[in-house]
């Protein structure tokens, strides 16, 4: 058995690394290779120990089976801030291969995103819809309707664009079969000309 300190740690950084997925009891049983009551334990020492701490800004929620770390409602309109006013900085390579993706094939579901680069794409694909570079544009309808998204018009503002047309014709220039890294190189090039040009992500 883990200790109940040692085992809500555990929990914690799990949900942490989840993000907006969260995890359900039985995953996070699973995971941690307890039983369920001895996760039930964790969670509530856990949640107990954000309630009392007056110097932490998250907390624990439960949402339709599944337990996601989440900031205290105390500090909504300051991390709306965040979101009105994003910092200004480079993307990480995952979150500019995963923008080339959505411009030039969007729209476009994450599955798909995930097929071309060969690994998975939630974490760049929410770390660009809250820098508001992609939205979601509807559902597929296909098995589990899994949500479309395309880029946003702040997109086309950040990257001097006045529409997508501007963008280079990179996919009518290579074949089906060409290697998507260079796919991705030459839509780097052209982020990094439009940085060197003033409009620095």
């Amino acid at each position: 058995m883990n200790d109940v300190a040692h085992l809500s740690a555990m929990v914690e950084s799990f949900l942490f690394v989840a993000g907006e997925e969260g995890l359900s009891l039985k995953q996070l049983a699973a995971l941690s290779v307890c039983t369920e009551g001895e996760v039930s334990e964790a969670i509530e020492n856990l949640l107990t120990g954000y309630e009392e701490r007056k110097t932490s800004g998250i907390t624990l929620r439960q949402y339709s089976g599944v337990y996601q770390l989440v900031t205290k409602a105390e500090f909504a309109e300051d991390v709306k801030r965040l979101f009105e006013n994003p910092p200004s900085k480079m993307m990480t390579q995952a979150a500019l291969e995963v923008l080339a993706i959505i411009a030039y094939k969007q729209p476009v579901t994450r599955v798909e995103v995930d097929d071309v680069r060969g690994v998975k794409s939630e974490r760049a694909i929410q770390t660009l819809a809250s820098k508001g570079f992609i939205m979601e544009k509807g559902r597929l309808e296909a098995s589990g309707r899994p949500i479309l998204y395309a880029t946003t018009p702040y997109f086309l503002d950040r990257f001097g664009l006045n529409s997508l047309e501007d963008l280079p014709p990179l996919l009518q220039e290579m074949e089906e079969d060409e290697d998507t890294d260079l796919f991705l190189t030459k839509f780097q090039d052209v982020l990094e000309a439009q940085e060197e040009g003033g409009n620095s992500v």
